[in-house]
């Protein structure tokens, strides 16, 4: 089972077209409604490590990373990610579990993958939750666009550089600090010259034309929908979290106090205490 600290892992695969996906699942013999977490951009499943373990005591908790994320490859064909071939994944991961209706919760890119999967791919859902979701237009932020407007130049900048530019952006993705460890998990998957190449196909591959279908689908779900932000996000405004709730019908907005961008760090006991109220 993946554990708390830096050494989580995931412990099966399932090769895709999009990649060797790493996946895990903890309460399997569980009774409860099934929930599949999905992670965002620069994270991976370890953002759940927090979250996961509680939740499958009840019931079971399918975990993955993204393809190139945490221990995921690519496509053979070597095709950047992006939110549509994330969306592609998590459909094809949800067949592969066999999972009737799920829960599906998704964070940042993460939500966006959700949505994609549900609206475009038919993902079935008993319900929704998307958190601090890259769904709206211009959802990438402007450190990242900068990023993405000088690739040749970030590509060949010195490795320890880059990684001292990457960890900066992460210390601004919470409300508090980072414990020494939890931000070397995120970093140890961005380290080197080879981190570095992923995390700029990361930034490559985004793509805000994936979900403009999904903006103009939003108000044909019919599944329960709770949107979830941390108030103290810079990455993304709590505004935008009050938008999206609009637009999906009956959505419900929870706005967790001090807690940033990466909530589950900041405020892991609030963000179950919906998922809580969810699966009730």
């Amino acid at each position: 089972m993946p554990t708390e600290t830096a050494t989580w892992a995931l412990r099966d695969r399932v090769d895709l077209p999009t990649g060797t996906i790493a996946v895990d699942v903890l309460g399997a013999d569980r009774p409860g409604t099934p929930v599949v977490l999905t992670h965002g951009t620069p994270s991976w499943s370890y953002l759940w490590r927090r979250v996961a373990p509680d939740l499958a005591q009840d019931r079971p908790v399918y975990l993955w990373d993204l393809p190139t994320y945490g221990d995921s490859t690519g496509a053979p064909t070597g095709d950047l990610p992006s939110a549509a071939g994330h969306a592609q994944t998590l459909a094809a991961l949800v067949e592969h579990w066999g999972l009737a209706a799920p829960v599906l919760v998704g964070h940042d890119i993460g939500a966006t993958t959700v949505l994609r999967a549900h609206l475009v791919h038919g993902t079935p859902a008993s319900a929704l939750v998307v958190a601090d979701a890259a769904v709206f237009p211009p959802w990438i932020t402007g450190g990242t666009r900068h990023v993405r407007e000088h690739l040749a130049t970030y590509r060949g900048m010195p490795a320890y550089l880059f990684e001292a530019m990457i960890a900066g952006h992460l210390r601004t993705a919470v409300a508090g600090t980072l414990p020494p460890e939890v931000e070397r998990a995120y970093l140890d998957r961005f380290a080197g010259r080879d981190g570095q190449q992923r995390y700029l196909d990361h930034v490559e591959g985004l793509d805000e034309d994936h979900t403009r279908e999904v903006v103009e689908r939003l108000g044909d779900i019919a599944v329960p929908t709770d949107v979830v932000w941390g108030a103290e996000d810079t990455w993304l405004p709590p505004a935008t979290g009050e938008a999206l709730r609009d637009a999906i019908p009956g959505a419900r907005l929870h706005v967790l106090p001090g807690a940033g961008h990466f909530l589950t760090e900041d405020a892991p006991e609030a963000f179950l205490d919906v998922l809580r109220g969810v699966l009730r």
